[in-house]
C-alpha cells in the first residue's frame, strides 16, 4: 500500500495556470509561485465583486480521536467528487502549520487518493505566508522592547506586556523565558514566552481581513500592552502597523493549488481551532464562493471547537450563510468513544459502537441549533463490518438526518459520489427552510456568550471563573469588548474541557482561567482547563522519519 507521499508524489499534476484558466481566472489575477502554486491579488476580488456566490458547505467532525476522523481528506475527496457528478465545486482549507507536521498530528492536506498538492510544499514552507505572520508578529515585539529601551516615552509597564513572540514550531521549552539580560544595552529585562504562530492574533487578524485596509487597520488595534497609570497601548501606537502591513502584503493574497484530480483549491492562513478560531481566512472563502457553485470548506478540530467558531464569529463577520453542514465520523473513532482501546478499534464491538454514538448525536444536535441542514458522512474503514454499519444507520434515522458512506482516501472523488450527491439533494431540498442564525446575539455579555456555548454546544451545566478571568474580564468590559464574539480555547479531546471525558459528558462544568482581548481580530479568547498556546513534541516526533535521498526526494512525510 503506497503511503500518502508516494501517492502524491506519483500524480501527475496540471500547471496551476490551467486550473485557474478552468475556473476563469486571468493571467494577470495570479502571482506565480513556480509551476504549481499561484497567489491570487486585488484584481480578481474587485472582478468577481457583483458575481453571485455559491452554496457554501461546511465540513466538521465529531471530537478526534488517535483512530482519526479524516475531516480534510473528505474534504478534498468532496471537491473531487462534486467534479464526478458534474458539480463546479472550489475547495477552501487552513494551510498547514509545521508544529503538528514535526510533531505527531500530521499535515494538513488530506490523505490517500483525496489530497491538495504539491503536498510537499504546503506542508512545509509553501508561499511563505507562516513566516510573513511570524515576522510580523515578532516585528512588533521587538519595537515594544525597543521602545521602552529607548527612553519608553509612554511609560509600558514591562509587567504588563500582553503580545507574546510566536514560532511555527512545536517547542515547550520557549513557553516561558526572560530577556533583556545582559546589561542595559541589551533591553529591559522582563519575563516573556512563546506561543505558536497560528494561535497568534496576526494569524487570527490575517483570516479575518477584509483587504488591506482593514489588515492595517485591525494591526494597528492589537492590544499589546498596559501603561504604568493602567491605560492601554495598541501596536498603533509605538508605530509598528505600518510595517506588519508591509510584511503581510503578500500573505494577504489567497494561494490556489489543486488536488490529486485536478479540483481548485484555495488554501490560506491556518488558525488551530482549539487555541484559536480555525477557520481559513475570509478572503479565501469569499472567492471560493465567486469562482464556484459550491465552496467546500472545513473547520479544525470537532464541531464543538472549529464549527462553532466558523459559524458563530466567522459566518457573523463575513455575513456568511453556510447551506450544509457536514459532520465527519468513522465506526473506529465512534467505538473508541464507546470505550475500546485503540489496539481492538478494528474488530466488531456493536454494543461499544452504540454506546459511542453519544458523540455524533451531541454534534449532529449541535449543528441543528443553527438552523442548517445536516448530513453525517461516514468516513469507511475496510474493517467496518455490516452490523456495525447498521447501528450508523439506525443513529442517522433517529437524528433525522441524511448519511452517506464515504471512501474517498481508498477511491478519490468516486468514493465520495454519494456523499456529494446526498448533500447537493440536501441543499435543494431545504432552500426555503435553511435560515442560518448564530446562537448568541452581538448584545450579549461575555459571560451570557460563553455560558451560552458551554451549555448548549459543550453540555455543561455552567461555567466557573478563575479570580485572575474575573480580573480579565473587568478589563476587557472598560475597553469595550463585550460586543465581541468569543473564542473558547479548550481540549479538542472531548466536550468538555477535561480530554478524558469522552463520548457525550454530563454532569460538568466548564472552568475558564483566565481571558485576553483580542482586539484587532475582533473576538475575546476565553481559556478553558489546561489548555496551551505553545505545544510540545511527543516522545517521538514525526521529524524523526523525515528525510531526503540523494535525488532530493523527501521520504516519511506522511
Amino acid at each position: 500500500m503506497l503511503s500518502d507521499i508516494e501517492i502524491a508524489q506519483s500524480t501527475k499534476l496540471l500547471p496551476i495556470a490551467k486550473i485557474a484558466e478552468n475556473l476563469g481566472i486571468q493571467e494577470e489575477e495570479l502571482e506565480f509561485y513556480g509551476k504549481y502554486k499561484a497567489k491570487l491579488n486585488d484584481s480578481i476580488f474587485k472582478r468577481l465583486a457583483g458575481k453571485p456566490d455559491g452554496k457554501l458547505v461546511l465540513v466538521t467532525a465529531i471530537n478526534p480521536t488517535p483512530a482519526g476522523e479524516g475531516k480534510t481528506t473528505t474534504t478534498a475527496g468532496l471537491g473531487q467528487a462534486m467534479a464526478k457528478i458534474g458539480k463546479k465545486a472550489v475547495i477552501a482549507l487552513r494551510e498547514p502549520s509545521l508544529g503538528p507536521v514535526f510533531g505527531i498530528k500530521g499535515g494538513a492536506a488530506g490523505g490517500g487518493y483525496a489530497q491538495v498538492l504539491p503536498m510537499e510544499d504546503i506542508n512545509l514552507h509553501f508561499t511563505g505566508d507562516m513566516h510573513a505572520i511570524t515576522s510580523a508578529n515578532n516585528l512588533c515585539c521587538a519595537m515594544l522592547d525597543n521602545h521602552m529601551q529607548q527612553g519608553n516615552a509612554l511609560g509600558i509597564d514591562p509587567r504588563r506586556i500582553l503580545i507574546k513572540r510566536c514560532l511555527d514550531m512545536n517547542d515547550r521549552a520557549l513557553r516561558n523565558v526572560v530577556i533583556g539580560l545582559g546589561g542595559k544595552v541589551n533591553g529591559v529585562p522582563r519575563e516573556d514566552g512563546f506561543i505558536i504562530t497560528v494561535a497568534s492574533e496576526v494569524m487570527a487578524i490575517l483570516c479575518l481581513s477584509a483587504d488591506s485596509k482593514d489588515l492595517k487597520r485591525r494591526l494597528g488595534n492589537i492590544l499589546i500592552a498596559y501603561t504604568y497609570s493602567g491605560e492601554p497601548v495598541y501596536a498603533r501606537d509605538i508605530k509598528a502597523d505600518g510595517a506588519m502591513t508591509a510584511l503581510l502584503k503578500d500573505a494577504i493574497n489567497p494561494n490556489l493549488v489543486q488536488t490529486i484530480e485536478g479540483t481548485p483549491a484555495v488554501m490560506h492562513g491556518g488558525p488551530f481551532a482549539n487555541i484559536a478560531h480555525g477557520c481559513n481566512s475570509i478572503r479565501a472563502t469569499r472567492l471560493a464562493l465567486k469562482l464556484g457553485d459550491y465552496c467546500i470548506t472545513e473547520a479544525g478540530f470537532g464541531s464543538d471547537l472549529g464549527a462553532e467558531k466558523f459559524l458563530d464569529i466567522k459566518c457573523r463577520m463575513a455575513g456568511l450563510s453556510p447551506s450544509c453542514i457536514v459532520v465527519v465520523a468513522t465506526v473506529r473513532a465512534l467505538k473508541y468513544n464507546g470505550g475500546v482501546p485503540k489496539t481492538d478499534l478494528a474488530q466488531e464491538n456493536v454494543e461499544a459502537l452504540k454506546k459511542g454514538t453519544a458523540n455524533l448525536r451531541a454534534h449532529v444536535e449541535n449543528m441543528k441549533q443553527y438552523g442548517v441542514p445536516v448530513v453525517v458522512a461516514i468516513n469507511r474503514f475496510h474493517t467496518d463490518t455490516e452490523a456495525e454499519l447498521q447501528v450508523i444507520d439506525s443513529c442517522c434515522r433517529e437524528l433525522g438526518v441524511d448519511y452517506a458512506l464515504s471512501e474517498v482516501f481508498a477511491k478519490g472523488g468516486e468514493g465520495g459520489m454519494e456523499l456529494a450527491q446526498t448533500i447537493c439533494d440536501v441543499i435543494d431540498r431545504t432552500s426555503d427552510t435553511c435560515h442560518f442564525a448564530p446562537i448568541y446575539p452581538d448584545n450579549a455579555a461575555v459571560e451570557e456568550k460563553i455560558e451560552t456555548i458551554a451549555k448548549r454546544i459543550y453540555g455543561a451545566d455552567g461555567v466557573n471563573y478563575s479570580n485572575q478571568a474575573l480580573k480579565s474580564l473587568k478589563e476587557i468590559k472598560a475597553l469595550g469588548g463585550d460586543e465581541l464574539p468569543v473564542c473558547v480555547a479548550k481540549t479538542q479531546y472531548s466536550l468538555s474541557d477535561d480530554p478524558t471525558l469522552l463520548g457525550r459528558p454530563s454532569g460538568f462544568s466548564i472552568t475558564i482561567r483566565d481571558l485576553r482581548l483580542s482586539n484587532g481580530a475582533g473576538f475575546v479568547v476565553a481559556y478553558a482547563g489546561d489548555i496551551m498556546t505553545m505545544p510540545g513534541l511527543p516522545k517521538v516526533p514525526s521529524a524523526e522519519k523525515i528525510d531526503v535521498d540523494e535525488e532530493n526526494v523527501i521520504h516519511g512525510l506522511f
